[in-house]
C-alpha cells in the first residue's frame, strides 16, 4: 500500500523506538513530556516531593501501556490523561475527599472584585491552587481545568455528582476568601 512508503512523523517513530525498549528514546520521550506532565503531578498533589514520585509512576504507566495509544487525538492529550490518573490513583490511597477542611461556616457571599485578577499572575494563582486541601483540589482540576463534568468526576474518584458539586463548591469558598485575603 502507497501510504505505508509515506514517512512517519518524528513523534511516531519515537514512539515506535520506545516500543522497542529503545532506551534513548525512552529518555528523549521523558525529556519531552516531563515538564508539561510535572505541572500536571503538581497541580492534582500540591506538594513537588511527592509529584516527582507520581511522576514516575505515570511514566512507568506510559512506557507499559504505550502500546495502546492508537494514534487518534494527541499523544500529549494521551500521555496527559494517564499523568492526571496516576495523580487520582495516589490521591485515592490517602483518601483525600474524608480529609478536606469542612468550610460550611465559610459559605458567606465574598467579593474578590476585579482588581485582584488583574493584579495576580497565573503563577501566583496556581500557587494558591496547589495549597487548596487536596480534595478541594483535586475536584476543581478536574471540573475547571480539565473539563470534567460531575458525573464524570464521582466516577472517577467513587464519590457522588453531590459530593463533587459540594468539593467544588467549597474550593471555590476556600479560592475566593483567598483571593480577598490577597488584597
Amino acid at each position: 500500500m502507497v501510504h505505508n512508503l509515506l514517512p512517519r512523523n518524528p513523534e511516531q517513530m519515537l514512539i515506535s523506538r520506545c516500543l522497542q525498549n529503545d532506551r534513548l528514546a525512552q529518555r528523549e520521550m521523558y525529556e519531552m513530556l516531563s515538564a508539561r506532565m510535572f505541572a500536571v503531578c503538581v497541580r492534582y498533589i500540591g506538594d513537588r516531593e511527592e509529584a516527582k514520585d507520581v511522576l514516575h509512576d505515570g511514566f512507568i504507566t506510559l512506557f507499559s501501556r504505550l502500546e495502546s495509544f492508537k494514534g487518534e487525538g494527541s499523544f500529549e492529550g494521551w500521555a496527559r490523561r494517564i499523568f492526571v490518573n496516576t495523580a487520582l490513583m495516589h490521591l485515592r490511597k490517602s483518601d483525600i475527599l474524608k480529609h478536606s477542611e469542612d468550610l460550611e461556616s465559610s459559605a458567606a457571599d465574598m467579593k474578590e472584585g476585579p482588581s485582584v485578577m488583574d493584579r495576580m499572575e497565573a503563577a501566583e494563582l496556581l500557587k494558591l491552587i496547589a495549597r487548596m486541601p487536596a480534595g478541594f483540589r483535586t475536584v476543581f482540576n478536574l471540573y475547571a481545568i480539565e473539563g470534567y463534568s460531575h458525573q464524570e468526576i464521582a466516577h472517577v474518584l467513587n464519590i457522588s455528582e453531590g459530593g463533587s458539586r459540594s468539593q467544588l463548591s467549597r474550593a471555590r469558598i476556600w479560592l475566593k476568601e483567598r483571593l480577598r485575603n490577597y488584597q
